[in-house]
């Protein structure tokens, strides 16, 4: 919980961000950078191949 110390508040990292990092972050990052990587590759592959 927030306290107030000196005429400041202090909140720990969790508390000021007011999220929890999960897993699902992680998730969500790796799906779409392989989306993207997939679409790439497609594109390349239709448009760059000789």
């Amino acid at each position: 919980m927030a306290t107030k110390q000196n005429e400041q508040i202090v909140e720990s990292a969790t508390e000021a961000r007011q999220a929890e990092p999960g897993p699902s972050i992680l998730a969500l990052l790796a799906m779409s950078t392989g989306l993207a990587v997939l679409i790439l590759g497609v594109v390349w592959f239709v448009f760059f191949r000789t």
